[in-house]
């Protein structure tokens, strides 16, 4: 198989891991409501139908092909700005389709959730611009006509130009954000967990009451952020809260991560720094209280296969003529907060500072300290596929090895697969890489029954009792300020 070994070096077994032998492999669809999302150029390709992302027929396709395999989900990234770091303005971004044009993620669910039963559907939404109380309402809705499938990707942003037309001089600084999402998610466990007794709703129709008044109560949220003092105007969904996802990878993120996350994305260029960052997350939620599996961890990878490799080499070949590195290099500086045009291409970049996303330095000082050291050049080549995560290349039986040695040396539990050209990089999947599995005995046949969080955890619909939120529920005695 044709690897790209500085981006997934091979590594030692952790010790206490769960068994990647029998452990279920599990895929999450990682797509955005614009063209090529993480490989730019790739709209170009004849095969590639990312240009119809503004099309309703594109994302109910989609939903049912990634049903019919038994993905968990698809995720839905979202940006609010444009990437204007590179050269100082956003024009390389407009001129590649760099996440623009872009348009709404949460309009697409409903649509997708009547041409499907299963599928769950993480949706990104920022805490920075739009108040918790409308949004929780929002959130709910879904829910309840998904028949709670619904899952809420928390980012904090991190692209100044979001910030400065919403009539901010500048974001928050990166640990500002976090402590200002703190309060946002205390708000909206208080309106879906706390307001409303399960019982509330009676349809009394001899009486003529439909809702019992006692058992709807006013949370009166008073805090730095927020002022809400009064009730969640919908009634309980299935699942009351969504299900948490999360992919900040800082310290600070990884907090945050521990006490409210149930699915986890990560990204690395290699399996060693995958193995340090899933370990981190997982010794961090035993700190906050949860047991270290109660969050499903997730890496990006983009997989590039065929009938054999030397098809799956020449579809990579193709797919490298068509990539964008300016476009790989425009998302790279909005990333890192860093205008990358500034540096010559042999020029290492790992050893600067950053407001944007943290763990992305991180990674690229953790790859130096293991003799690997990123360039600018390397960004250009290497992310035009893909982005921050590796791609594999291979035949059917090599990328299931592959798969199942990243499960087994880094103690993830899934990927989140970023396409080359949409809809075939999944199509090729599930033609060569799921029947592997399955015979293997490590990816499902068919769905779990019930919500997206018990497909995901198999507790039940609502949060467990060391999930954050849970203490905010109706009768706690000790809520969180």
């Amino acid at each position: 198989m044709c690897r790209h070994v500085s981006r997934g070096w091979p590594g030692g077994r952790s010790a206490g891991l769960l068994d990647a032998m029998t452990r279920q492999i599990r895929f999450n669809a990682f797509d955005m409501n614009c063209v090529a999302h993480q490989s730019s150029g790739l709209w170009r390709h004849p095969d590639d139908r990312s240009r119809q992302y503004n099309t309703l027929s594109y994302w109910t396709d989609l939903a049912k092909l990634l049903e019919s395999a038994t993905f968990d989900g698809i995720f839905i990234a979202d940006v609010l700005g444009t990437y204007d770091v590179y050269g100082g303005t956003n024009e390389a971004a407009i001129r590649n389709g760099a996440q623009v044009p872009v348009n709404d993620p949460i309009l697409l669910v409903s649509a997708m959730a009547a041409v499907t039963e299963h599928l769950g559907f993480g949706i990104t939404a920022g805490t920075a611009f739009e108040h918790p109380y409308p949004f929780a309402r929002r959130l709910s809705t879904l829910d309840h006509l998904t028949n709670g499938r619904v899952g809420w990707n928390v980012v904090t942003g991190y692209l100044p130009s979001a910030a400065r037309n919403m009539g901010q001089t500048d974001q928050l600084a990166h640990d500002d954000r976090y402590d200002h999402a703190d309060e946002y998610v205390e708000v909206l466990y208080k309106l879906w967990e706390g307001s409303w007794e399960d019982d509330a709703v009676v349809e009394d129709r001899e009486r003529g009451i439909f809702t019992d008044p006692a058992k709807v109560h006013p949370i009166g949220h008073e805090g730095k952020h927020f002022s809400v003092p009064g009730i969640h105007i919908s009634e309980p969904s299935p699942q009351r809260t969504p299900v948490i996802y999360q992919a900040g990878a800082s310290p600070r993120g990884v907090k945050f991560a521990s006490e409210n996350a149930e699915a986890i994305f990560v990204a690395a260029p290699s399996k060693e720094v995958l193995a340090g960052t899933v370990k981190r997350i997982r010794d961090a939620l035993e700190d906050a209280g949860r047991d270290r599996y109660d969050a499903k961890i997730y890496t990006l990878l983009t997989v590039i296969t065929g009938a054999t490799s030397a098809d799956a080499a020449a579809k990579h070949a193709e797919y490298l003529s068509y990539a964008s590195p300016e476009g790989a290099l425009t998302f790279m500086s909005g990333w890192m907060g860093v205008d990358l045009s500034q540096y010559a291409e042999d020029e290492p970049v790992g050893n600067v500072e950053s407001n944007a996303i943290r763990s992305v330095l991180q990674h690229l000082k953790e790859e130096a300290d293991l003799g690997r050291e990123w360039t600018v050049g390397d960004f250009g080549r290497h992310n035009a596929i893909g982005g921050l995560g590796p791609t594999v290349v291979g035949s059917g039986v090599e990328i299931a090895d592959e798969l199942q040695s990243w499960v087994e040396e880094t103690d993830i539990d899934g990927f989140n697969l970023a396409y080359a050209v949409t809809p075939g990089t999944w199509q090729d999947v599930i033609e060569h890489v799921i029947p592997v599995l399955r015979e293997r005995g490590v990816y499902p046949n068919e769905y779990t029954p019930g919500t997206l969080r018990h497909k995901l955890q198999g507790k039940g619909d609502r949060v467990q009792d060391t999930h954050r939120a849970a203490r905010y529920r109706v009768g706690a005695k000790t809520p969180v300020a």
